[in-house]
């Protein structure tokens, strides 16, 4: 089971790993959360202030790109409904 954590706490971890000089593993065993979980906030902030490598997705992209392929998805649904409805009432009209 996975848990959700604020971004105000992930921010205050991330500057916690930052600021104290203590690695990843220490930190987060003493908020008690995965160190895993902790070094992808801190890869990720690091993306966020343009520090990551070329080509990564900061936060705001990310969010944009989810957004955006739901849209999509919805967009694809809507359009083979009308195709659907299209194709049904041809039918109608030669009968």
């Amino acid at each position: 089971m996975s848990k959700r954590y604020t971004p105000e706490f992930r921010r205050d971890a991330v500057e916690l790993v930052r600021s104290s000089g203590r690695n990843v593993t220490e930190v987060a065993r003493e908020l008690g959360v995965s160190a895993e979980g902790l070094r992808g906030w801190v890869k990720q902030a690091k993306v966020d202030r343009g520090e990551g490598p070329a080509g990564a997705l900061t936060s705001d992209e990310r969010d944009e790109l989810r957004r955006l392929r739901r849209e999509a998805a919805e967009l694809r649904k809507a359009n083979e409904i009308l195709v659907k409805a299209a194709a049904f009432f041809a039918k109608e009209i030669v009968k």
